[in-house]
């Protein structure tokens, strides 16, 4: 069963016209490969899955296979709040030749920690495809508990780490204990992955990537290595981006970012709009900062 360790760039989605931009989906694929990222992770929440029907969903991992061409890991996102839709999205994925599938917590309806096992049990099921959880509650409403998830990796051979995005590197610690190292662990948010991995989380799955990822793999790879201080300095450096690339709500501000270095055009789908004025100079600042923008 493959691992899933070290830097994973959570791709938008480019638009141009109302339509997937599939040129441009592939120059930032390339970029990624090129900045030495271990994988890509298609149709997430900053890949603009909840506005994307299932046609474009699936032809959003079918690319990202294609581009990726075998140089990197394509992680899809295939989970949902409908048990059916997520196994529905995840056998196609599956036949799409991707090399996983994360799987995020059932959001809006709020299953009870009995409901959640079930759900990604039933998934796990459905599949030979390696899993990975994603908690988020600031997204769901829920967490997936300590519990649930040890219980759930003793009982599916399949699931294999979690996208950690609570915030709470105590949860890590927990897990850690609980699972041991053969339990992947990726952080959630770019700001933590340095905190998270000093206690035991492995990689992340990241937003900032997108923009610098040869910045965020040397990071994550200097934290692997022992070279605590060297991954500190990439920390520092870029932790004015790491907070304003969430000014607004997720992915506004990364696609944003990629239009004003002239990688997409800067294009979403409602209900996602364009940041304000005062967002929109904070962040052409700290770009300017990081040397992204002339």
């Amino acid at each position: 069963m493959l691992k899933f360790t070290g830097t994973y760039t959570a791709i938008v989605t480019p638009f141009r016209n109302g339509q997937l931009d599939e040129s441009a989906l592939e120059r930032l694929i390339k970029l990624q490969i090129k900045g030495g990222v271990d994988g890509i992770v298609p149709v997430g929440t900053t890949g603009e899955s909840p506005t994307l029907d299932y046609d474009e969903h699936l032809r959003v991992i079918e690319l990202s296979v294609k581009f990726a061409d075998g140089k990197c890991k394509v992680l899809a996102g295939t989970g949902a709040n409908s048990t059916k839709e997520a196994i529905f999205l995840t056998q196609a994925a599956e036949k799409l030749g991707v090399d996983g599938s994360l799987q995020v917590a059932p959001y809006y309806n709020k299953p009870t920690q009995e409901g959640l096992f079930q759900h990604f049990h039933a998934i796990s099921s459905s599949t030979s495809l390696p899993l990975i959880l994603y908690s988020i509650p600031g997204r769901c409403g829920i967490e997936i508990a300590v519990e649930t998830i040890d219980r759930l990796v003793h009982d599916s051979v399949n699931i294999v780490g979690i996208k950690e995005a609570g915030g709470n590197p105590d949860r890590v610690s927990q897990l850690r204990a609980v699972l041991g190292s053969r339990f992947t662990i990726l952080s959630g948010d770019d700001a933590l992955t340095l905190p998270f991995m000093a206690v035991g989380a492995q990689g992340v799955v990241s937003v900032v990537s997108n923009v610098i990822p040869r910045d965020v793999s040397n990071m994550v790879r200097a934290f692997s290595e022992g070279k605590l201080s060297l991954a500190l300095k990439y920390h520092q450096r870029f932790y004015p981006l790491f907070k304003d690339l969430f000014i607004e709500t997720n992915p506004v501000p990364v696609k944003a970012a990629l239009a004003m270095m002239g990688l997409i055009a800067e294009e979403y789908r409602l209900p996602l709009v364009p940041l304000n004025a005062r967002n929109r100079e904070k962040l052409q600042v700290v770009l300017r900062h990081c040397g992204l923008l002339k």
